[in-house]
């Protein structure tokens, strides 16, 4: 499963974002085709789109498509399914299996017909509601084809819009809702769950304390909306060299432990057994993902 630091979302009926995307140090690209593309513009978006893609390295870019209800998702699936290079497609407003299941369903048919092999085609759900959120172990359990999941928290936006809530980074008001789509993400064996877009692109203070707090949730990665943020997620979601340092020597250290008989030591004071191995290994293994793919 794929890590990624930072996914762009690029609104796909801008041109002068989609000329400005290839010199972007991003980890991947959204092709939004959703709510910043009016419906006049959905077709032209897609044409554009196309056009990005074959300019981009491969596997680097998703599609956002419109939500199940719009009337607009059949023509996007049909469009895209099978364009080389495309990565896969982030898919909305997921609220239940039943929303899911019916993409799974589309998805299938048109790999098909296209001679792709069934499944083939990577999914990010995205979940942006409160009934996402209490179904979403389930929802990101019941789709091989599901590579990651999304919680969509920004500011005002759609899961502030089920909640009721007011929005804050670190507040209560958020908190249940972004820790729960983690752990129902985690649950699921999704290894690399993506975090919610910030707003306010200029703020970025503001910004880089909710991808430090993102960090320490468990995240690591997530969607940013202005190029100004992707540099910050892609610093914040890289392991220090402190960090690195620190992970091989516990690795070193309880090695050396096994070889005495016992399977527990310490570093730097603090108690080292198997889980914290574990946790060491973990984070080499995200240091060694980061300059495999990038």
């Amino acid at each position: 499963m794929r890590l990624w630091r930072s996914l762009l979302f690029v609104p796909a009926n801008q041109q002068r974002m989609h000329d400005k995307v290839a010199s972007l140090p991003a980890d991947g690209f959204i092709f939004d085709l959703e709510d910043t593309v009016p419906a006049a513009e959905k077709a032209n978006a897609r044409a554009m789109t196309t056009e990005s893609i074959a300019r981009l390295p491969a596997d680097r870019s998703w599609i956002r498509v419109n939500a199940l209800d719009s009337g607009f998702l059949h023509e996007d699936l049909e469009h895209f399914v099978g364009v080389p290079k495309m990565r896969g497609f982030v898919v909305p407003k997921q609220d239940s299996v039943g929303d899911i299941a019916a993409v799974d369903r589309m998805l299938t048919s048109l790999e098909v017909r296209r001679g792709l092999a069934p499944g083939s085609t990577p999914v990010i759900a995205m979940i942006e509601s409160a009934a996402g959120v209490m179904s979403a172990r389930e929802i990101f359990s019941s789709c091989t084809r599901i590579e990651s999941g999304m919680y969509a928290g920004g500011e005002d936006g759609d899961m502030n819009v089920s909640l009721g809530a007011v929005w804050s980074s670190e507040g209560p008001e958020m908190m249940f809702v972004r820790q729960m789509t983690f752990v129902a993400a985690r649950a699921a064996n999704i290894k690399f769950p993506l975090e919610a877009v910030f707003s306010n692109i200029r703020d970025t203070e503001g910004f880089r304390r909710d991808t430090l707090l993102s960090r320490r949730l468990g995240y690591r990665g997530r969607a940013v909306i202005h190029p100004t943020q992707i540099e910050i997620a892609n610093e914040v979601y890289t392991p220090t060299a402190a960090e690195v340092d620190y992970a091989t020597r516990v690795i070193a250290a309880y090695q050396e432990a096994l070889t005495r008989g016992v399977g527990s030591t310490t570093v730097d004071g603090k108690l080292v057994d198997i889980a914290m191995v574990k946790t060491a290994q973990n984070l080499l293994d995200l240091v060694a993902a980061i300059k495999r793919n990038y």
